[in-house]
């Protein structure tokens, strides 16, 4: 029972979520050009549920891994030429580059506004913590203990510009890397100034890459504090997160073909049910920034160029706007063929992987 509550049923609720806003992007902006959706279904397989409004059937299936929404002349074996004029008109295949890329572009774009919608409203209904700039440790012989700055010591200012929280002093130290600063603390209730200047030091960064980084010896306490934000800057961070978040899957995919990161560091559902069942157990409250973060990985993941994903669609598309014609029908199979044969070996590695951290 524990099991279907913590795992199983918030990994489906997360799916579900994640897998209708997606499909819903590509059915909205296919209704907005009047193109014909013959169905909208969240899952494949057979057929659990499912119930005809108008000219479109919504279905609910047996496999929740997915969804689709199947429009009119979508596929290459459709038979278009026999439909009246009026028929052919709403067919997928009849519409102009320009709105086929809107429509198959949506379903990924969805995914990134739904990211970004739960963060602002995230960070606006729960604030943000801010790690305080207390310092907790000061490295020996470093230019931090040289100029005598000790633990518990509260950074306050950087060249007279008021410091927030520890990443202010990240960039601060990151700006001053080839010249001194000056830092004002905070000791037992009085301002203390001290000057001093970063070393260049070799680190490891977030993909255990060896990087020249400017420190100057001191190790946060690990205090946080609450910070509540109004609507602008609820707004604001939930942009620059959404950013981030984007931006280190994007790095995360590189370094994975630069064989940087191992391709036993990727994971598939089982790992998502597994964080999604910890998650739940802890608060559900935590399964709301989840469910944004895997949605911005969906966006992306979404959009890389393999022909069975939306980002192969809109790359044939994109042939055809520049060479003013589709690629063959022998071609588009060909290549829908390689992409299949391509995820069906991903979906091997990532489940493997997943299955050696359970037996670990």
């Amino acid at each position: 029972m524990n099991v279907f509550l913590y795992y199983i049923l918030p990994f489906v609720c997360v799916l579900g979520i994640l897998i209708f806003f997606h499909e819903l992007g590509h059915f909205l902006v296919a209704k907005f050009f009047k193109v014909k959706v013959l169905t909208f279904s969240l899952g494949f397989g057979p057929k659990l549920v499912s119930r005809r409004r108008g000219e479109t059937e919504y279905v609910i299936s047996a496999l929740p891994l997915g969804g689709y929404v199947k429009m009119l002349g979508e596929n290459t074996d459709d038979d278009t030429e026999s439909l009246s004029p009026a028929e052919a008109a709403r067919a997928f295949s009849n519409q102009s580059v320009g709105k086929r890329l809107a429509i198959v572009g949506a379903g990924p774009l969805f995914n990134l506004l739904l990211a970004l919608i739960i963060f602002i409203f995230f960070y606006m209904f729960a604030g943000t913590q801010v790690l305080t700039s207390e310092v907790g440790q000061v490295t020996p012989d470093s230019p931090a203990a040289e100029a005598g700055i000790q633990k518990g010591d509260v950074l306050v200012a950087v060249d007279d510009t008021p410091i927030a929280g520890w990443n202010e002093i990240r960039k601060a130290v990151a700006e001053h890397m080839d010249r001194p600063m000056e830092i004002t603390i905070l000791r037992e209730g009085r301002r203390v100034t001290v000057t001093l200047q970063a070393r260049i030091s070799s680190t490891k960064n977030l993909f255990g890459e060896e990087v020249k980084t400017p420190l100057i010896g001191i190790v946060s306490s690990g205090e946080f504090r609450q910070v509540s934000l109004g609507p602008v800057q609820a707004m604001m961070e939930g942009i620059g997160r959404t950013w981030e978040i984007t931006r280190l899957t994007v790095m995360t995919i590189v370094k994975l073909f630069q064989r940087i990161l191992p391709m036993s560091t990727i994971g598939g559902p089982i790992m998502i049910g597994q964080l999604t069942g910890q998650l739940a157990q802890e608060s559900l409250i935590h399964l709301i920034p989840f469910i944004a973060i895997i949605s911005v990985n969906l966006f992306v993941l979404n959009l890389l160029p393999i022909p069975v994903l939306d980002g192969g669609v809109i790359l044939f598309l994109l042939i055809e706007a520049v060479s003013g014609r589709p690629l063959s029908l022998k071609k588009r199979e060909y290549a829908q063929k390689f992409g299949l044969v391509l995820l069906l070996t991903l979906m091997a590695v990532v489940i493997y992987n997943d299955m050696a951290r359970i037996l670990q």
